[in-house]
């Protein structure tokens, strides 16, 4: 009988095999593409009106109402034109800067979690000096939606985030500090279903994995303390109440009661934790929804965005799915196996391993892709071959790839696509391959991975417009046309 560690290298070996297999005829398809008709590149290349490259102040709705579920809500950028809440709405500059810090912590983490102990718990090798104690080190995402809480019901705007595990609002009576909001703060109170969990209870356990430490106490109530990426945090009570999804409501939901909370949250009511621990919203509805959700992520001037629980929430015709990656696993989120790129219909030449290496996750709360070194030269170079008939701007910030489109009526943009393992393509729309900054700067959506250590993340900006389904149960992720905006 074969030893676990000759077995674990000879599973790597025959997966990189298969994985080299079925990209040789791509491969090779896309070398006979290289001289191109005129029909090539019409289908290689969007042709885009500038008009739709500046950024737009208007919210903009279209005909497409994404599903109807009972368990479907709508999702809205919160710094784009259709978040009605009053908002301090952050610039591209400062976005990208809160994106840096998402993403360091998220590498840090999961550079960490290769020398976990056997119970799968982080071990913290850094030290963070900041109001509470040292938590999860994740940034808050961008995207919001309205879930109920409370008997009776009452609703709340929260940041979705497949980073994170723990569902909180901001609670009364605040002992310390909530910051300013747009709905009235939750006092529990006022529900006849909210209750506090114990310190001996086995769900307060549940925090370590969930925010990166143990809980502590209050008298015998449970209490949690977790710190983000950007240096936000929260605490408060970890309790059960209500929650409401749409018109699915939900009894005994483990939840943050928050009680001291400060950092980028754009007045919204608090987060919506759809990680893979135990405690995340995904696990605890499984009996409800079988640990599937999907979503559309609109554009940040588009209003159609929906989050549904369950399968009926996407099209099986319409939607391909790619396995969770069985090369680098991760407990905390959603991996998969990112094994190329085409641009403008040509495959680039940047062999499997270079993405394998360090391995992909997907996450809604990235804002720009990152791709290791090795792929991101080849990616930007290729790209800025051609598009090498349009004035190049100034970078800005992690984004070193500019356009001045001025005097410009319409661009033919080379088409992205990615290809994830069993030969699952998924094509960008515009709107995920460049950002518009300003009436002069547009700019290449896609940044370069500090060190070859650092692994490969699909942000929510490539997301946009596609369905994409978390099918956690069968280990898989689905990706088809969307339709929203």
């Amino acid at each position: 009988m074969a030893s676990p560690v000759s077995m674990t290298s000879f599973k790597i070996i025959f997966y990189i095999f298969l994985v080299m297999i079925s990209i040789s005829f791509p491969l090779k398809k896309c070398d006979a593409a290289s001289e191109e008709s005129l029909t090539q590149h019409t289908t290689s290349f969007h042709s885009v009106p500038v008009r739709q490259l500046s950024p737009s102040l208007n919210c903009k709705s279209t005909t497409s109402a994404g599903p109807t579920g009972k368990s479907t809500l709508k999702i809205v950028n919160r710094n784009g034109a259709c978040y009605r809440g009053e908002s301090s709405k952050l610039t591209l500059s400062q976005i990208l800067s809160h994106d840096k810090s998402r993403v360091a912590s998220i590498q840090s983490r999961l550079q960490a979690s290769s020398t976990s102990n056997t119970n799968g718990l982080i071990l913290e090798d850094r030290q963070i000096s900041l109001p509470n104690k040292p938590g999860n080190d994740l940034g808050t995402g961008n995207y919001v939606v309205t879930v109920g809480l409370g008997t009776p019901k009452k609703d709340y705007t929260l940041i979705l985030d497949t980073g994170s595990d723990l569902t909180w609002t901001q609670c009364q009576p605040c002992k310390k500090f909530c910051y300013p909001q747009n709905d009235p703060i939750f006092n529990p109170f006022q529900s006849s279903t909210y209750y506090n969990i114990s310190c001996s209870s086995p769900q307060c356990y549940l925090l370590r994995h969930a925010t990166g430490h143990a809980a502590s106490c209050s008298g015998t109530t449970c209490v949690y303390d977790i710190q983000y990426g950007d240096e936000s945090f929260s605490a408060g009570f970890l309790a059960k109440e209500t929650v409401t999804l749409g018109t699915d409501v939900l009894p005994g939901f483990l939840f943050g009661c928050a009680q001291n909370n400060q950092g980028l949250y754009g007045n919204t009511d608090g987060l919506l934790g759809l990680g893979r621990s135990q405690i995340s919203i995904v696990s605890q509805t499984a009996k409800n929804y079988g640990r599937v959700f999907s979503y559309c992520l609109p554009t940040w001037s588009g209003s159609n965005g929906y989050l549904s629980f369950g399968k009926t929430g996407y099209s099986v015709k319409t939607v391909k799915f790619t396995p969770f990656s069985i090369f680098k696993p991760s407990e905390n989120f959603y991996s998969v196996d990112l094994v190329g790129i085409s641009v403008g219909g040509k495959r680039l030449p940047v062999l499997p391993t270079v993405f394998l290496t360090a391995g992909t996750i997907i996450d809604s709360g990235t804002v720009v892709t990152r791709l290791p070194q090795a792929a991101y030269s080849v990616f930007r170079d290729t790209f800025k071959q051609q598009m090498k008939g349009y004035k190049l701007a100034p970078a800005l910030s992690l984004l070193d790839t500019c356009y001045d489109f001025s005097g410009v009526d319409s661009v033919n943009v080379p088409k992205i696509s990615f290809i994830f393992r069993g030969n699952v393509t998924v094509d960008l729309g515009a709107n995920g391959i460049l950002v518009p900054v300003s009436e002069t700067q547009t700019c290449l959506a896609f940044a370069e991975n500090n060190g070859p250590a650092d692994l490969a993340i699909f942000g929510n900006i490539q997301q946009q417009t596609l369905q994409v389904v978390f099918d956690d149960a069968g280990r898989r992720l689905g990706f088809g046309p969307g339709g929203c905006s």
